[in-house]
């Protein structure tokens, strides 16, 4: 078990919405630093925040140029090649309006489709990316173990690769 601190701060009043949402963000990202495959420094931080989606719309348009929600945003602290070190990993932020109606559109449960966001975005902290078909391969290889050992099923079953 990976000894990092997870920080959950819940800023948005939809999350309310699900029982024991910070539960299901820090058993999935704990699950993540578990399976992860990169170790990182015992005591480092990482932060998720469960926002709303004018605040994500916010973040995306400073940090990435795109003026619009998103499901979740990763801003990693560090390079891969140095969280065995780095005292802070970087923080993950989910939009609740974005994450209910996809849960919703996809026939999936607010906790499930929460849990894999978690894991997309610890994913990505630790260094994975999805840009390239290869890329995509890996990282959803790995969001499906361990969305699997968290007893959740395959979100990309029926789906295109990379979608």
């Amino acid at each position: 078990m990976n000894g990092a601190h997870i920080d959950i701060a819940v800023e948005s009043e939809g999350w309310d919405e699900l029982a024991g949402a910070d539960a299901i963000v820090a058993r999935a990202a704990q699950a993540t630093l578990d399976a992860g495959g990169r170790p990182v420094a015992p005591g480092a931080e990482v932060s998720v925040v469960l926002a709303d989606d004018k605040t994500v719309r916010a973040l995306n348009a400073r940090w990435r140029g795109k003026d619009k929600a998103t499901n979740v945003l990763s801003f990693p602290a560090c390079p891969p090649q140095q969280l065995a070190s780095a005292p802070h990993i970087g923080d993950v932020i989910i939009a609740y309006e974005t994450t209910r109606r996809e849960a919703d559109e996809e026939g999936k449960t607010l906790a499930d489709h929460l849990s894999h966001l978690v894991v997309h975005g610890m994913l990505h902290l630790l260094g994975y990316d999805h840009e390239t078909d290869g890329e995509a391969e890996e990282m959803e290889g790995l969001e499906i173990r361990i969305l699997a050992g968290l007893g959740i099923a395959d979100p990309y079953a029926g789906a295109a690769l990379g979608e």
